[in-house]
């Protein structure tokens, strides 16, 4: 098992729900072997983090401040004169025939169209799609993000000679790197999620890619939503809690792109 897979696989198990189902597997195994208490203390722990991560005042309590650290970073970002728009992998689903045929959008795909938006106001004359796919690098038939990135870009109203496409990166530290091979020390307008923003420029900055932020993805703030969404407990803000406090862990952690 390479490094890239073994750190996917702990990150699902350290997240809710795949969490809840370790905590709540050791605190059987504790019970089996007679420690009660502590299999109970276990269970409560792993049923509360799902809990907790599940409120939106959570999720926005781990969301804010990244959001807040990619609008000082926009607002410092140069309004003009780039040698190209970034658009970091993580907003489409690659083809995968015959099982999926067409890629597929998810949550993140702001990324995209906001990068179309950028190239028709005239930002850069090229757009620079990075993303790899797992299932391509293993052989089996798939395209990757970046191509799937570049079919939305067309359909968008983007040429098709002014996309580049860096299709061998399989994380962000990759995506910055080989961005950084292409462009040199030219200046791009980097966009990713708002949340991925902070780290996407550390990692920008370790490896000297002299980069704008122009973040997208943003999360509603809790006076723009239904009374409901900010109290009740919801599947949406668990994933929210999740992907705030997967940041927050990596900025602190994460020593690759140091490396």
């Amino acid at each position: 098992m390479d490094t890239f897979t073994l750190l996917k696989y702990l990150t699902q198990f350290v997240m809710p729900p795949a969490s809840m189902a370790v905590g709540l597997l050791l605190a059987w195994v504790l019970a089996l072997v007679g420690l009660n208490r502590l299999s109970a203390v276990v269970a409560i722990l792993a049923i509360a983090q799902t809990l907790i991560m599940s409120f939106p005042p959570v999720a926005d309590a781990l969301l804010e401040p990244l959001q807040d650290k990619a609008r000082a970073a926009a607002a410092e970002a140069p309004a003009c004169c780039y040698d190209a728009i970034v658009v970091l992998g993580g907003g489409v689903t690659p083809a995968a025939p015959p099982y999926l045929v067409d890629p597929d959008l998810v949550d993140a795909a702001d990324r995209v169209w906001h990068a179309a938006r950028l190239y028709h106001r005239g930002l850069a004359r090229r757009i620079i799609v990075s993303g790899g796919s797992l299932l391509a690098r293993n052989g089996d038939p798939a395209t990757t993000e970046a191509e799937a990135m570049r079919r939305f870009l067309v359909d968008l109203g983007v040429p098709s000679e002014a996309i580049v496409s860096e299709s061998k990166s399989q994380n962000t530290l990759e995506n910055i790197r080989n961005v950084r091979q292409m462009v040199g020390e030219a200046r791009v307008a980097l966009v990713t999620s708002a949340s991925h923003m902070p780290r996407a420029l550390k990692l920008a900055r370790q490896a000297n890619l002299n980069v704008g932020a122009f973040p997208t993805d943003w999360r509603l703030p809790a006076e723009a939503r239904p009374s409901w969404e900010n109290w009740v407990p919801s599947i949406a803000a668990l994933a929210w809690s999740s992907i705030g406090l997967r940041e927050h862990v990596a900025l602190l952690l994460d020593r690759r792109g140091e490396i």
